[in-house]
């Protein structure tokens, strides 16, 4: 086998392979989840609190029940095991005790349009306590925060050490601190959130979906439906963009309850409006950034603190908060470092994957900081970068030692490419 990989990469390797779908693809014959059509198809529409932080106390699905076209209604009490997450289960499939955000699904509706589910959502009658909510991570620190699982609103920390720092600063000529945040951001692929569950003989489904992570989503729907993970047959389909945003199980295992319910296979697509709040989007995070500096421009010290918004459920926060300070220093040699960061539960939309996982929110506080950093010593900020980049075999401050190393070789011909030069001497 290993020898058929080395083959088959020896033919791909320098040279220009072209996509076995691309064909497809500009022809428009690609089947997306949304071209899947299937005999007595029914299409899931969710009800969704209206409410950040509420206590539900009573849902009445009766007349929506009743409603024409309408073939199921569920709500948490008909999932099986009614939890989900990457790392921890802490977030309802169907909320049925507490509402943690704008957007947190309540109930399910599976009727023969998606017109008629719609008109059916609106006849489903809950009552809520509206609690006390809290949006801003620092805010979540606080004693009289409300608190959204178990004793504390921080759900994860994480830390890394490297050398004396203390020494590091005292040893400096300058130091320099910053704060940085960046916002929230969606994924807003062209597709949105969609699954096709079909049920199988007994208590097995087909999920069609275009998940990223396809066996996580396979885990997922048969721990809700309590069952083995051989009777989950996942198929993914081509996914009509995802950068992150399709790697949590939002439609799966709801739709394949109400498979289950009505024998039938069902349909699940969110609106654009849906995808924007009751999806996942990037973590919003703030960063303070504290840097020693020698009189020649070579960093000494670096101290990070990082506050990072998961939002009302965990998700894939944690794989954020670890990728995020293990790469927080950047692409750059200091002997010293502490970092410190915190994911904190919120009342806001739930964050989770997004390409890089944490990194692209720290590299804009990095090379922001470098900037500054450069501008205060009176240092060409090129030549600040060429002073502290890594090299090949250098050791990272967790502790890697890394290779192929081109970091300054691509600075060079960067620097050539955009007349670095000319504008200096502008």
């Amino acid at each position: 086998m290993n020898k058929l990989i080395t083959e088959h990469a020896q033919k791909a390797i320098g040279r220009r392979v072209p996509r076995h779908d691309a064909g497809k693809q500009v022809t428009g014959q690609i089947c997306y989840a949304e071209d899947i059509r299937l005999p007595g198809m029914l299409h899931v529409k969710f009800l969704r609190s209206r409410h950040a932080h509420a206590r539900i106390l009573r849902i009445d699905t009766l007349r929506a029940a009743a409603a024409p076209g309408v073939a199921a209604v569920i709500t948490g009490d008909d999932v099986p095991f009614n939890r989900m997450g990457a790392f921890i289960q802490d977030q309802p499939i169907l909320a049925n005790e507490h509402a943690r955000y704008l957007g947190d699904p309540v109930a399910a509706v599976a009727a023969a349009t998606p017109e008629a589910a719609a008109r059916a959502i609106e006849l489903i009658d809950v009552e809520y306590e509206v609690l006390p909510a809290v949006f801003d991570p620092f805010q979540a620190l606080q004693k009289d925060a409300p608190i959204l699982h178990g004793e504390t609103n921080i759900l994860g920390t994480w830390r890394l050490d490297h050398g004396d720092v203390d020494a590091g600063f005292a040893a400096s000529h300058m130091v320099v601190e910053e704060t940085y945040r960046t916002q929230i951001v969606e994924q807003c692929a062209l597709e949105t959130q969609i699954a096709v569950v079909v049920p199988k003989e007994g208590k097995g489904v087909t999920v069609y979906t275009p998940g990223s992570r396809p066996y996580a989503m396979r885990a997922d729907v048969a721990r809700a439906l309590m069952v083995d993970v051989s009777d989950v047959h996942i198929l993914a389909t081509p996914s009509g963009g995802a950068f992150g945003g399709k790697s949590d199980a939002w439609v799966e295992p709801a739709c394949a309850v109400l498979a289950l319910k009505t024998g039938k296979p069902v349909r699940a697509m969110f609106t654009r409006d849906e995808e924007f709040f009751a999806s996942t989007v990037r973590h919003p995070i703030t960063m303070r950034y504290r840097s020693g500096v020698s009189a020649e421009g070579k960093l000494l010290a670096r101290e990070v603190n990082m506050y990072m918004d998961t939002g009302a459920y965990a998700a894939l926060g944690e794989a954020t908060l670890r990728k995020g300070t293990l790469l927080s220093i950047g692409p750059y040699r200091v002997p010293n470092v502490r970092v410190e960061s915190l994911l904190i539960y919120t009342n806001n939309t739930v964050s989770s994957a997004m390409r890089g996982f944490g990194v692209p929110q720290a590299c804009f506080a990095w090379e922001s900081h470098t900037e500054t950093i450069a501008e205060r010593l009176g240092m060409d900020s090129f030549e600040f970068r060429m002073i502290n980049g890594y090299d090949e075999n250098d050791v990272t401050s967790s502790g890697q030692t890394i290779t192929s190393v081109a970091l300054k070789e691509t600075m060079l011909k960067a620097k050539q490419a955009f007349g670095w030069e000319r504008r200096i001497s502008q």
